[in-house]
């Protein structure tokens, strides 16, 4: 949703992470791209990165308007089985936002396949929104961790309203069908906490014997939602999870929806994120973070990566990114808008009417700040 305004291993290591202390942490070694892509430095606004990874837009690839997404069609996710691609995405019409899949054998042309979870009775968790699903494999069962909230606006709209909860289903095939699994809760938004407004879903990754999520948080801060990712650990996929005590990076960077991608040639982790403008209350931006630790980031290491200067069709609206490695190059996947609003419309209907397009990085990337 931007899920966050109305407002996607390793060997075993955990490490506390924590928010507050950027300034301590040492900084990464340089890494130069011989060929692929490379963050530069540019001239930045103040409270926006100083940094560019400029990805190249290809456009829409999935368009919504059809029986299942009649009013939009966002919050994409893309995972990989034998060899087609499933990207699930929230399709928004007038009973809600439901997740919604479509398949791909080439991830440039979708085929629509209907609503994956329906929306809960009355009084669920998920009465008013079953959507955002982010999908893990473990090796013989496929879980996905989705967005669920009781609350939304009006319809038609029906834009889902905090608390954003994770919510839990399963299946045999990444296909589904998806069982609901009510009777588990992994984690709730919780009062005096950094996630005290929503706690919703993220990417796994399994270390050692212990699974790692990128969580998305909200917590008010004055009058101000702040919003950051954290990490949440199990031993257990169908148990509950614990949040660590801080999120990975300061609320005020104001992001949410993580993305990850290991480049195992420099050994460098990279999270992608979509960025809020807190003034407008929208998704404006795509940006990364680059770490060597995977709990550990530095708000310093962070670059645009895609916004309206770059994106070919939706010069205002830039959704949750999904990535995944192909043929050389990053693929992005992003929700996005074509359409601006007039002056004085309902904010609210940027949440409307979105579309998925998708965007490239050549790999491998390079993290040595150059100058333009």
């Amino acid at each position: 949703m931007s899920r966050g305004v109305i407002i996607p291993f390793l060997g075993l290591l955990l490490v506390a992470c924590g928010g507050a202390d950027v300034a301590e942490r040492p900084a990464l070694p340089p890494i130069v791209a011989e060929r692929g892509s490379q963050i530069v430095a540019v001239a930045a606004a103040p409270g926006q990165p100083a940094y560019r990874l400029n990805a190249q837009d290809a456009g829409p690839v999935l368009k919504h308007g059809d029986p299942e997404d009649p009013l939009g069609a966002r919050d994409v996710f893309v995972y990989q089985a034998g060899g087609t691609y499933y990207m699930t995405y929230d399709g928004a019409g007038p009973e809600g936002w439901r997740a919604t899949l479509a398949t791909s054998p080439d991830f440039v042309n979708w085929t629509k396949k209907g609503t994956i979870l329906e929306l809960g009775a009355a009084g669920r968790k998920d009465a008013a929104a079953a959507a955002a699903p982010m999908t893990y494999f473990d090796g013989s069962v496929w879980h996905t961790f989705y967005v669920g909230t009781p609350n939304a606006t009006a319809a038609p709209n029906r834009v889902p309203l905090f608390p954003y909860l994770t919510l839990k289903a399963k299946a045999a095939s990444p296909a589904g069908p998806w069982t609901k699994q009510y009777d588990v809760t992994p984690f709730s938004p919780t009062p005096g906490t950094y996630y005290s407004r929503t706690a919703s879903p993220g990417p796994v990754i399994k270390r050692g014997d212990t699974y790692l999520m990128f969580f998305s948080s909200t917590t008010l801060v004055g009058s101000t939602d702040e919003r950051s990712i954290a990490i949440a650990r199990t031993k257990d996929l169908d148990g509950p999870w614990t949040p660590d005590p801080k999120p990975l990076l300061p609320t005020s960077e104001q992001i949410e929806n993580a993305a990850l991608y290991y480049q195992e040639a420099t050994g460098t982790w990279f999270m992608f994120v979509n960025h809020i403008d807190v003034a407008g209350g929208y998704t404006d931006a795509i940006w990364v973070y680059w770490s060597q630790d995977l709990e550990r980031w530095d708000a310093n290491n962070k670059a645009v990566v895609l916004d309206g200067s770059n994106s070919s069709w939706s010069r205002k609206i830039i959704g949750l990114p999904s990535v995944i490695e192909k043929n050389g190059k990053l693929a992005i996947l992003y929700d996005g808008r074509a359409a601006e609003l007039p002056a004085g419309a309902d904010p609210t209907l940027e949440h409307m009417n979105r579309d998925v397009g998708l965007a490239w990085v050549d790999l491998p990337i390079g993290t040595r700040p150059h100058t333009r």
